[in-house]
């Protein structure tokens, strides 16, 4: 596999979750949701969060983007941000496409004279170099995905935090954005922590798969992905590591059930 090219050798995780756990609910009547997750995550690095529905997942990416706290443990992200791109792509239906890239560059505090260039590289690192004018109602679901992916990139990350961003999709628009994602990454050497709960789309994408039990959401066990990139959903190596991953997934659901 092509390394990331910007992907730097450091001894500093991009990302550390140590003993984090999260609760819901007053004291005494607490929901555990996360318990005891320790993770990192090295610069470069491409993980993927695997586990049923209401495992935690997304309350784990919430966490480490700051927009909420854990109960117990520390998280560091010494880059000092990470963009949130999330299933929906949350785009602003008033303004063109290139306006909400140039919004998040505003926020940056990149200056007004630089944001319209700056955002017309990043649509076309994305492949939407003529969209900078269009509305999001002219937009496609992919497009529109592709959007919220420059908007992520133009917030000048660390760490680039993806929640189930092409669950909506169908599998064809899917599989185009799992390769455009891949050679992004590649471009950029962005350290990636991406949830899902679809098997084959985990290890498509991931260096490391991490799959989380049922809630509470502990890590149950993490698989380094060998296979090399580009790697194709429908391939062979794909399909026997899913298989092996979806055994794991579907024990640890029946052992949330008995329980």
């Amino acid at each position: 596999m092509t390394a990331p090219v910007l992907a730097q050798q450091t001894d500093v995780a991009a990302v550390t979750l140590d003993h984090v756990s999260k609760s819901f609910g007053a004291p005494g009547a607490a929901n555990l949701v996360l318990d005891d997750i320790s993770l990192n995550v090295a610069p470069g690095e491409f993980v993927c969060l695997l586990g049923a529905s209401g495992c935690g997942k997304s309350t784990l990416l919430n966490l480490v983007a700051g927009l909420d706290r854990p109960t117990a443990g520390t998280i560091e992200v010494p880059g000092g941000r990470a963009a949130l791109m999330f299933q929906e792509h949350a785009l602003f239906p008033w303004l063109t496409a290139g306006q909400n890239v140039e919004l998040a560059l505003r926020l940056r505090g990149v200056p007004r004279g630089e944001r319209r260039a700056e955002a017309q590289r990043l649509l076309e690192l994305v492949r939407l170099g003529g969209a900078h004018g269009k509305r999001v109602h002219e937009l496609s679901g992919g497009m529109r995905q592709r959007v919220a992916m420059a908007r992520a990139l133009a917030q000048d990350a660390s760490v680039l935090l993806m929640d189930e961003p092409f669950a909506a999709l169908d599998a064809i628009t899917r599989d185009v954005l799992h390769e455009e994602l891949t050679r992004i990454w590649e471009q950029t050497g962005i350290s990636v922590l991406f949830v899902t709960h679809n098997v084959r789309e985990a290890v498509r994408l991931a260096q490391r798969v991490v799959l989380l039990s049922s809630r509470p959401g502990r890590i149950a066990q993490e698989w380094s992905i060998d296979l090399p990139q580009p790697r194709r959903i429908e391939s062979s190596g794909v399909a026997d590591l899913a298989v092996e991953i979806t055994d794991k997934l579907r024990g640890e659901i029946r052992r949330h059930v008995q329980h």
